[in-house]
């Protein structure tokens, strides 16, 4: 089942998103942290299992629960607008608790996510895209080694109603050894 991948590295696993993790992502999330995705941040533990359940019932996302070593719960990302026969996907959805910002929570999981999509799945092309006036999040895919690709305009509408621009970056095939390089020797 495309929901029961597992993955693990360095400072991280990515155990399949479930509704019970819920209980532990929500608390970690506010409005702050949610402003400029496209839905609206859950109002409860109830509503973020909802959540939850949308994420996994989309055939074409493979959904995430960020942990530390530990087990402990610091977020989520999904592998999302899977197309196969295309060899292309997206990284997004992603989201820490701010305890794990700034640190190897980030940088790890894209090595996780990253190895998957070209080793795994053997896919040609990832991308991903944040609201381009999220900098931080422009800022952290850039460090990853994306290329930007340039700005879709007047292509989301946020939860409060704005309407705003989408910065797209990508990774290509014959740039994963040098981001792999890169995000490893940022973990060392």
């Amino acid at each position: 089942m495309i929901h029961e991948v597992r993955l693990a590295g360095r400072r991280v696993r990515l155990d399949p998103l479930e509704v019970a993790d819920a209980a532990a992502l929500w608390p970690l999330t506010d409005d702050a942290l949610w402003a400029g995705m496209v839905t609206p941040r859950p109002a409860d533990v109830t509503a973020y299992a909802e959540h939850v359940e949308a994420q996994r019932a989309n055939p074409t996302t493979l959904a995430f629960t960020v942990r530390g070593d530990d087990g402990e719960v610091r977020g989520t990302t999904t592998l999302y607008d899977l197309a196969p026969a295309q060899g292309r996907v997206e990284i997004g959805s992603t989201w820490y608790g701010r305890a794990f910002w700034g640190g190897g929570t980030n940088p790890a999981t894209k090595l996780l996510l990253l190895g998957h999509a070209f080793d795994a799945l053997g896919l040609n092309r990832v991308g991903l895209r944040c609201d381009a006036r999220n900098l931080r999040s422009a800022a952290a895919i850039r460090r990853l080694g994306a290329v930007p690709e340039g700005v879709l305009r007047s292509h989301r509408i946020a939860a409060d109603g704005t309407v705003g621009d989408t910065a797209y970056f990508s990774i290509v095939r014959a740039e994963w050894p040098d981001v792999r390089a890169g995000l490893e020797a940022r973990l060392a």
